[in-house]
């Protein structure tokens, strides 16, 4: 039978109000496996209305309570792991170990992080020798929204939900439509773990239906947002004549710079992981790879043959490293990129070709990771986000061309920086027009640094103390002697 989700709003589990439904596949497989509501403007009024009913209790909680519940959810989401890491794997299509490494236990951790951070958030005060003084207070904002992505779906739903409810905001969140299960059973966790009915409000459905409303309603105070650029735009567009805050982390097309000095070992299979992790589709893959001359012969061919070396198949496999990619549409996306980029006079070294598997995997939409060479810097496949198993690598000799080919998108999420020379990995990083810069690694976090991008990747940063900054509205008190 199928698995029937249900809207969260108010500490109920409802339909939407108009009794449609959404099919919720298996990308793997290629077989519907749940339903989701088909939410409309009516769901997201519903969602508003509990959470104004919460926000004074939630905000006037004393600040112990507020972090006990969050630790609550976070035990919820460990003592429920294998559950969340199978209907992680299952909805998207990624390796049942990566869900089990990476995106299962960060959701635990950001709700950890974020309970432990709020008793640490201290106001300011500024003397004013003698004259005055001021201090400041910070106020949770009322009822905010987070939207979340479809690549880390539990990963980035707790990411943006954790600070905004440590703030004593109200939420109205929505995952994915293609990606609803672990958010679903994130509502379970939630009820059981005591958290008030109407603080945390899930909607499922299509962005085109419920995102105007949870953009625009005057009672939503602040959009915090994960997706493609264009959508960010269009969700700018209508909060920013609103003035409401916005927090927008959008598409990435990152470089990696791999210098002549690498280490060449650490250098060569950390590229391979920050090229293919996820099947490519996470925001911080390296899709652009850059390598210095004097290695490039080299660096390449071993890079063919350790990414002929991954294997495609069942995402539950244990020696699975490369699983479905997210849904049919975004598979065909991908595929386009392969003739787009033949007619832009580049050379498939590897992959380019959807692959099928035998069995009950025959019909899932699987793509052989792509090595691509021979392209210019300004063809569309090196500058638009692909978001699959795909890179393009190309040689540099001078580390100020390395600069100028890192910076030549509209893009500027993150880079990373291959070099034992600190002198080259400072200028690189303070050249490289980008928010986070990897040196000697990737995809390392510490939760408590700033997380965004610059040009067309985003604008705010959040993590740490930035983001229960943006979910606060700060005043200044000043008191004069």
């Amino acid at each position: 039978m199928l698995i029937s989700i249900k809207n969260y709003i108010g500490g109920e589990w409802l339909d939407s109000t108009s009794k449609k439904y959404l099919d919720v596949v298996d990308p793997s497989r290629n077989k519907i496996y749940a339903t989701a509501p088909d939410s409309d403007e009516e769901d997201v009024i519903l969602a508003i209305e509990a959470a104004s009913k919460a926000s004074d209790l939630w905000q006037k909680m004393e600040v112990s309570k507020r972090s006990d519940i969050l630790f609550k959810i976070a035990e919820g989401i460990e003592s429920r792991f294998e559950e969340l890491a199978a209907a992680e794997s299952k909805d998207n299509g990624k390796p049942l170990s990566l869900a089990k490494k990476v995106d299962i236990p960060r959701a635990a951790a950001n709700m950890k992080f974020f309970a432990n951070a709020i008793l640490q958030f201290n106001n300011e005060s500024y003397d004013m020798d003698g004259q005055g003084l001021n201090y400041t207070l910070r106020h949770p904002l009322g009822i905010v929204t987070c939207i979340s992505p479809w690549n880390l779906p539990l990963y980035l739903f707790t990411w943006k939900i954790a600070p905004a409810l440590a703030a004593g905001n109200c939420v109205i969140a929505k995952p994915s439509e293609v990606t609803p299960m672990t958010a679903h059973i994130l509502g379970e966790i939630c009820h059981e773990a005591g958290l008030p009915y109407g603080v945390l409000n899930i909607i499922h459905g299509y962005g085109h239906k419920v995102g105007p409303t949870m953009t625009s309603n005057e009672n939503i105070k602040a959009i915090s947002f994960t997706g493609s650029t264009l959508t960010g735009e269009i969700i700018a567009r209508t909060a920013a004549p609103l003035f409401k805050k916005l927090s927008l982390e959008m598409g990435g097309k990152n470089p990696n710079i791999i210098m002549a000095d690498c280490d060449y070992d650490k250098a060569l299979a950390t590229t391979i992981h920050s090229s293919f992790a996820n099947q490519g589709q996470i925001c911080l893959c390296g899709s652009r790879i850059y390598i210095q001359r004097p290695i490039y012969e080299q660096f390449k061919n071993d890079l063919i043959d350790k990414t002929k070396a991954l294997t495609i198949g069942d995402p539950t496999a244990s020696n699975t490293k490369i699983g479905a990619v997210v849904s049919e549409t975004h598979m065909n996306k991908i595929l386009s990129y392969f003739e787009i980029a033949t007619s832009e006079g580049g050379t498939i070294l590897t992959g380019g070709k959807r692959v099928i598997l035998d069995g009950e995997f025959k019909d899932g939409f699987y793509i052989s990771p792509t090595i691509i060479e021979g392209l210019s810097e300004g063809c569309r496949t090196n500058q638009e986000e692909i978001f699959g198993p795909v890179v393009t690598i190309a040689p540099f000799d001078t580390i100020e061309e390395a600069v100028s080919l890192a910076n030549s998108t509209k893009y500027g999420l993150s880079a990373s920086v291959w070099t034992q020379d600190i002198n080259q990995a400072n200028y690189l990083s303070r050249n490289i027009n980008a928010g986070i810069i990897w040196v000697n690694t990737w995809l390392k976090r510490d939760l408590r640094t700033p997380f965004g991008g610059v040009k067309n990747s985003g604008v705010g940063r959040e993590g740490g103390y930035d983001a229960l900054k943006f979910f606060t509205e700060v005043k200044n008190v000043c008191i004069g002697y």
